[in-house]
């Protein structure tokens, strides 16, 4: 396999396999995910390295070390897959179909929509249960509009760490930079938190992925915005909204997809939010925004990111024609 265009069809065939496949979980139970092989391994280098007894600086140097050889083992094994696949005959659908594996869309819209499904059909402690699978608040503390707004922020935010993230990195460094990000984005899940144990040690996994996301945080706010018109929205508003609010999220990247699908829905996002372990005060995203969201804002955020989806496959068709 050579070349950006190849790599870029390559993509696209990944964006359809996943969209049509997704993960099936019946496979998922007899083979590890590669995300599973990747969580081991960053779960033992937390173990041999974060050691409690060692002062905060020495812990966050380990952490740099973590991440230095977290790139550098994705970097020589995206080279290696590469080189690899250029020898075997119908390599390039091997690699869309391993690439598939790596993004999200249609497992994204299936924990989203479920949840729009268990509060439609079961009501509110349905709701809190379904939401609960994708989010880490407080269920218990969420009413219909809580669930909702929380099932909304869950789909915009994971459209871009999920799917236009991924998408990016791979159509801009192939299976390098794909393995890279996931490999990053998954240490930043299981170690980039402010806990004791992690703050340190998670510092530079934290701010690589911030880092790895600050282009496809935007880009997912742009698409959100011109798919806002497929449920009455706005492009300016989303667009407006994105451009004023996002600065006002706690994540420097999960701001733009969020302020953007709340724009795009006439509704607002974030603001105050209980955790099992913590309280906390954020400000509203498009604050002036109806609050009462419902399961039938769940589904209309749908539509914006199925059409976002499909608006980022146009996107990098119209580069292959281009090239």
């Amino acid at each position: 396999m050579g070349g950006w265009e190849t790599t870029l069809q390559v993509l696209l065939v990944a964006l359809a396999i996943d969209a049509v496949i997704g993960d099936p979980r019946w496979f998922w139970q007899r083979v590890p995910h590669p995300v599973v092989a990747m969580g081991a391994a960053i779960s033992a280098l937390d173990r041999a390295l974060n050691r409690e007894d060692q002062p905060g600086a020495t812990r966050r140097y380990a952490g740099v070390a973590t991440v230095v050889i977290l790139v550098g083992g994705s970097t020589l094994l995206g080279y290696a897959l590469e080189r690899l696949l250029g020898y075997v005959a119908g390599g390039w659908l091997i690699s869309a179909l391993l690439a598939s594996v790596l993004i999200a869309q249609r497992s994204l819209y299936d924990h989203v929509a479920a949840v729009r499904d268990a509060l439609r059909d079961g009501g509110l402690e349905a709701g809190r249960k379904a939401v609960s699978m994708i989010v880490g608040r407080d269920p218990a503390s969420l009413d219909t509009a809580g669930v909702s707004r929380a099932a909304i922020e869950s789909c915009a935010e994971n459209l871009s760490d999920g799917i236009v993230a991924p998408a990016f990195w791979f159509a801009l460094l192939g299976w390098p930079g794909l393995l890279i990000y996931k490999m990053i984005n998954t240490a930043d899940s299981m170690i980039g938190h402010r806990t004791v144990r992690h703050e340190q040690f998670g510092w530079a996994a934290a701010r690589l992925d911030d880092l790895l996301n600050l282009v496809p945080a935007r880009l997912s706010a742009v698409l959100v915005a011109f798919a806002a018109p497929v449920v009455g929205g706005s492009i300016a508003k989303a667009a407006s909204v994105a451009w004023r609010d996002a600065r006002v999220h706690r994540s420097p990247n999960a701001g733009w997809p969020e302020s953007a699908m709340a724009g795009g829905l006439g509704i607002a996002l974030a603001g105050p939010r209980r955790y099992p372990e913590r309280t906390v005060d954020d400000p509203f995203l498009n604050a002036n925004g109806r609050r009462d969201a419902n399961a039938d804002d769940i589904g209309r955020a749908l539509r914006i990111y199925v059409l976002a989806c499909v608006l980022q496959a146009a996107l990098y068709a119209a580069l292959v024609v281009c090239l």
